[in-house]
């Protein structure tokens, strides 16, 4: 189950990390320089609570399922990001583990999560804080369950088809309430929602999908971006 990987968190790539638990000092990276990235971390496992550690250094104690934490400065580098079941000595063997450069200006979200098989597997997304014309928000949506491809639905019309895990799609709304529905592609069943959110002008809202479908444990997380 330990998986090793490399990703570059650039802008518009995606990345980690932030919590009351984080200590941002405590981890140096390899290649640390001027500049800082917006990084945060989702925990999409369920039934697993974690420890994640950047180049050694804990950084997050005991996430639980569904945590998403705030995005926080880190200073450009790369990193050796393990995710750890909670308490387990730093050495052990990880549940995930991934190196990740990440690059000044980028704002990231690493992202826990299980892969279609239902194995752990670690993503990382890349948030738009792009300007957005005025009167309207960003809506991002972001595969990262155990499930099958689905469709997005928004006030009823169809906006994303075929979102395949792990993928996102996001379109520009216009800003204010809208209803949102995930459906099986190509079918009307609902697997999630209806769901009802309020999108600020301006801003991005990113909607994780995430659990397992096969363990009906199939849930929403949001996160607000600001511009």
């Amino acid at each position: 189950m330990n998986k090793l990987a490399r990703t570059t968190l650039a802008l518009g790539a995606s990345g980690l990390l932030s919590l009351g638990a984080v200590a941002p000092a405590a981890a140096t990276p390899h290649a640390a320089s001027a500049g800082t990235a917006k990084i945060s971390v989702f925990h999409g496992i369920p039934g697993m609570t974690v420890d994640v550690y950047a180049n050694g250094k804990k950084m997050l104690s005991d996430l639980k399922p569904g945590s998403l934490t705030q995005p926080t400065d880190l200073p450009q580098g790369t990193y050796d990001i393990k995710v750890l079941r909670a308490g387990s000595a730093p050495g052990s063997s990880p549940l995930l583990q991934r190196s990740v450069d990440v690059t000044s200006g980028s704002n990231s979200t690493l992202v826990a999560n299980l892969n279609p098989g239902g194995q752990p597997a670690l993503n990382a997304f890349s948030n738009d804080v792009s300007a957005v014309p005025a009167g309207k928000a960003r809506l991002t949506v972001r595969h990262v369950a155990a499930a099958p491809a689905v469709d997005v639905k928004v006030n009823g019309g169809t906006v994303f088809k075929d979102l395949k895990n792990p993928g996102q799609a996001q379109v520009d709304v216009p800003a204010g309430t809208i209803n949102t529905s995930v459906v099986l592609t190509g079918t009307d069943k609902v697997v999630l929602g209806p769901s009802r959110y309020t999108v600020t002008a301006g801003s991005n809202t990113v909607v994780y999908a995430w659990g397992s479908a096969n363990n009906r444990d199939l849930a929403l997380k949001v996160q607000s971006l600001a511009h």
